[in-house]
């Protein structure tokens, strides 16, 4: 079994994983995903082949870290001044995202590095963090609010099921629909 080393923050390490990451997205530009090897992208980053090896084990686990930086949020939900409309316009963002060609992409690549699952429990965990914010902005405002894991059972699984496994990209009735029935109930 292949032991990778633990990325280190910082120095080096960051810029030789920003060189990487960066081969990777004009690799996949120039020649698609189905072309890519290590040798390929290390000659891209001027690395070793070795080095990506030592840090990411293997191809799909590379696509994997490079597609959790990519879904990462560039940008906190949008406070539309209400709990509802705040999970109604953030759902329906990721609904059009990840329903996307190339979101599809990037969360298939997430899910083909299974030797570790941890890229996809840090997917969830940018879930977790913005649905969070909409929450503490809620209650500021003095709303009753559901918690996170409510809402990403209620609102978050079905979107992303409809997308992985029916091929549907949920439109904004259901996501509508599914934020109404997560906040059903709130006192």
């Amino acid at each position: 079994m292949i032991r990778k080393e633990p990325l280190r923050p910082g120095g080096r390490s960051a810029r030789v994983q920003a060189s990487v990451h960066q081969a990777v997205r004009a690799l996949q530009a120039r020649h698609g995903r189905a072309g890519l090897t290590i040798p390929m992208i290390a000659a891209e980053a001027g690395v070793t082949p070795s080095t990506l090896y030592r840090r990411w084990g293997d191809l799909p686990e590379l696509l994997a870290d490079v597609a959790v930086e990519r879904l990462r949020p560039d940008t906190p939900p949008r406070d539309t001044g209400s709990l509802r409309g705040d999970l109604e316009h953030w759902a329906e963002q990721i609904a059009d995202e990840y329903a996307s060609v190339p979101g599809r992409a990037l969360i298939q690549d997430v899910l083909a590095a299974n030797a570790t699952p941890e890229r996809a429990y840090q997917c969830c965990a940018f879930l977790r963090e913005a649905l969070g914010l909409v929450i503490l902005r809620a209650q500021a405002r003095g709303e009753p609010t559901p918690d996170v894991e409510m809402l990403i059972d209620g609102v978050m699984a079905p979107i992303l099921y409809r997308i992985l496994f029916l091929g549907d990209r949920p439109d904004k009735a259901r996501v509508k629909a599914l934020v109404a029935r997560a906040l059903q109930g709130l006192a």
